[in-house]
C-alpha cells in the first residue's frame, strides 16, 4: 500500500552539533519522507551549513520558533507533516511508528474525530528527578492533551489548516497551537520517546527548570505577550 507522503519541518537556532545526529535518524525514513526543511533562526554556527550537507532545504527567518515554524510548513508540499525541534532524537524504528499511522485510513470515517501523534518525552540525564518530569509529562500528554513542541507533533496537513497553524509567537507556540488542535482532534502519543537535549536541565536544576516553565505558561495564560516571556525564557538559557 502506498503511504502519503511526509514532510518534516525542523526548527533550529545554533544546533549545528546536534542536528546532523537528528538528520541521520530521519534519513532512516527517506522510504516516508518526501522532504526535510531546516528552518534557521539567525544561527551564529553552521547549522545551515550542516543541514544543507545533508541533503535538507534550507531557509531563514528571524528567531522565533513560532515563525520558523510557519514558515516552513508553508513552504512543504506533502499531504502530512512532522513538526520538530533540531536537538531532538528520535526513537530508533521511528519510521515504522509514523509509516503506521500515514497507513490508516487518511480521512476519518463520518463521526470519528481526527488524530495527531506526538512522541512521548524523554530527557538526557541518569537524575531520577528527570524521570519524574517524563512522568510528569507523560500524564500532561495522555489526559490532557497537551504535548511540548519538543515531543515533536505528526498531522495532517488539513488538520494543521482547520486548526488554523502555527501562530508566529516567539515563545509560547506549542502551547497556543495544542489548545486550538485539541478542539478538533484527539492527541495521541506514538509507542517509543524522543530524546531531548538536557543541558537547560543540568545546568539550572531540574527543579528550578520545571518551575520557571510553570511560571512562563501561567503568565501566558494571564496574558503577558509571547515577546516578554521569550525574553525571560533566554535570559535563563544555558
Amino acid at each position: 500500500m502506498s503511504l502519503p507522503p511526509l514532510s518534516v519541518v525542523v526548527v533550529a537556532r545554533n544546533e549545528a552539533r546536534r542536528l546532523p545526529a537528528l538528520l541521520a535518524d530521519l534519513a532512516a525514513g527517506s522510504a516516508l519522507v518526501r522532504e526535510v526543511l531546516v528552518v534557521d533562526g539567525d544561527s551564529g554556527d553552521r547549522t545551515a551549513a550542516a543541514a544543507r550537507l545533508a541533503g535538507a532545504q534550507v531557509l531563514w527567518e528571524p528567531p522565533s520558533r513560532g515563525r520558523q515554524l510557519a514558515r516552513g510548513v508553508d513552504a512543504s508540499s506533502a499531504t502530512w507533516l512532522l513538526l520538530l525541534h533540531a536537538d531532538v532524537r528520535l526513537p530508533a524504528g521511528w519510521q515504522h511508528q509514523v509509516g503506521a499511522v500515514l497507513g490508516r485510513q487518511d480521512v476519518p470515517a463520518p463521526g470519528r474525530r481526527e488524530e495527531a501523534w506526538c512522541f512521548p518525552l524523554a530527557i538526557e540525564g541518569r537524575s531520577a528527578a528527570l524521570r519524574l518530569v517524563e512522568r510528569g509529562v507523560a500524564l500532561r500528554s495522555r489526559w490532557r492533551q497537551l504535548p511540548y513542541g519538543d515531543q515533536g507533533l505528526l498531522l495532517p496537513r488539513r488538520l494543521y489548516e482547520a486548526s488554523g497553524g502555527i501562530a508566529p509567537l516567539p515563545l509560547m507556540e506549542d502551547l497556543d497551537f495544542v489548545l486550538r488542535l485539541r478542539t478538533r482532534a484527539r492527541i495521541r502519543c506514538l509507542p517509543e520517546a524522543v530524546t531531548v537535549n538536557g543541558r537547560r536541565w543540568h545546568q539550572r536544576g531540574v527543579w528550578a527548570t520545571t518551575l520557571a516553565n510553570a511560571r512562563l505558561r501561567r503568565a501566558w495564560r494571564r496574558g503577558v505577550p509571547p515577546e516578554a516571556l521569550a525574553a525571560i525564557y533566554g535570559q535563563t538559557a544555558p
